[in-house]
């Protein structure tokens, strides 16, 4: 069982009253994280491969980095890249890709997806004159139509991109039949895990993922991007490099210039934070995660005041716990401020997830609200949003 109040005591944030419905876009973070990202300033700050003490701390800080994203990605840390953040890193990994495709060529994208599993392929497939087909969504529930996906996969399918949970409404496609079909004509299964993975275990390998990317800042870390990418396929793409820059380990292929060797220590933390959370087992800890999620996701979707439009599926098992919705009458931008006047902060827009608002009709209009719950989410906070909204409903 989750020990809600050990576990927001070690979030300073939370302690200002505010309920942190916006983890979607980010979530805070235990002081673990921080005194972490600041004992590196502190104590190790120095660039990699000096004949120093504290350049030989920040080597060690990049090595256990990559050990601990690979545990978390379900991985290798050979093939674990560190970036900005993950668009960053999916521009220029599609980049990477496009150079050994060939002109028709195609590449297979999703309209559940956010923008940042979108857009690089459109960039690529126009400046190496490729095709990029889009599976379309189921609008009723906001699922991934999976039966389209598969006829749109052919000969000449090179990429299929989706997401593993959709950062607007919360759906979780089935990975290892999207994968299974991709590796069925020679494709790569290409995974945007950023939204996913606060919420359940990664298993990259084990779902048959040749490229995984996520984004500490959404697990309780600092904002950064992690790129898992299968060994031999890291090894054999075209890489951007400065000439003097090593090939191998611990110099990643992928990473450009010095990277923030603070987030880093970050990230670890805040996986560790997540292993303790299960007793030193991840998945332990996400077993635990996904219990009080559901809880939560079961609570809010019962008490939906009337007057407010939930646009996803209603089985809170099946679902991460990420809703969005607009109330009759207002604006998405009126009841965000109008929530966050009272402590509960909501995003509105459309989260970069273009498609979904797109297929919805709604993105003219403003998009949608959207509130999202983490570990450390209560029920009691999860009340003073129903409560609220039906307010504003009323």
């Amino acid at each position: 069982m989750l020990d809600l109040d050990a576990v927001r005591s070690r979030f300073p944030a939370l302690a200002a009253g505010a309920a942190f419905f916006d983890g979607p876009g980010g979530s805070q973070v235990p002081q673990s994280v921080l005194d972490a990202v600041t004992g590196y300033l502190r104590d190790s700050n120095a660039n990699l491969g000096g004949a120093f003490r504290s350049s030989r701390e920040s080597d060690e800080v990049m090595e256990r980095g990559r050990a601990a994203a690979a545990d978390f990605t379900g991985a290798e840390p050979e093939g674990i890249a560190f970036g900005a953040n993950m668009t960053t890193l999916n521009f220029q990994l599609a980049h990477a890709v496009a150079r050994t495709l060939e002109p028709g060529d195609e590449i297979v994208v999703t309209a559940l997806d956010h923008d940042a599993n979108v857009s690089p392929w459109l960039l690529v497939a126009e400046d190496h004159e490729l095709v990029v087909r889009t599976a379309p969504l189921r609008v009723e529930d906001v699922t991934l139509d999976l039966d389209a996906l598969e006829e749109l996969i052919g000969e000449r399918t090179r990429v299929v991109a989706f997401t593993l949970a959709s950062n607007a409404v919360g759906s979780i496609p089935d990975a290892e039949r999207i994968a299974a079909a991709a590796h069925r004509v020679g494709a790569l299964a290409w995974a945007d895990a950023v939204h996913m993975a606060p919420h359940r275990r990664l298993r990259a390998r084990e779902t048959g993922l040749d490229v995984l990317l996520c984004s500490p800042y959404k697990f309780f870390g600092p904002h950064l991007g992690i790129a898992a990418i299968r060994p031999d396929l890291a090894e054999s793409l075209p890489a951007d490099r400065v000439r003097p820059a090593e090939e191998d380990p611990p110099g990643h292929r992928f990473e450009t210039g010095t990277q923030s060797h603070e987030a880093v220590a970050g990230a670890t933390a805040a996986i560790e934070y997540l292993r303790e959370l299960g007793g030193g087992e991840l998945d332990a800890a996400f077993a635990i995660v996904e219990e009080h999620e559901t809880g939560l996701s079961a609570r809010f979707l019962s008490g939906l005041p009337d007057g407010v439009t939930l646009y996803g599926i209603r089985t809170p098992e099946a679902r991460t716990p990420t809703f969005c919705f607009n109330v009759a009458g207002r604006t998405p931008r009126e009841v965000a401020e109008l929530l966050g006047e009272q402590d509960l902060y909501v995003w509105d827009g459309n989260y970069y997830a273009l498609e979904p608002m797109r297929a919805l009709g709604i993105e003219d209009s403003g998009g949608a609200v959207r509130a999202g719950f983490l570990h450390y989410t209560t029920e009691d906070e999860v009340d003073r949003l129903l409560e609220a909204l039906a307010d504003l409903a009323a």
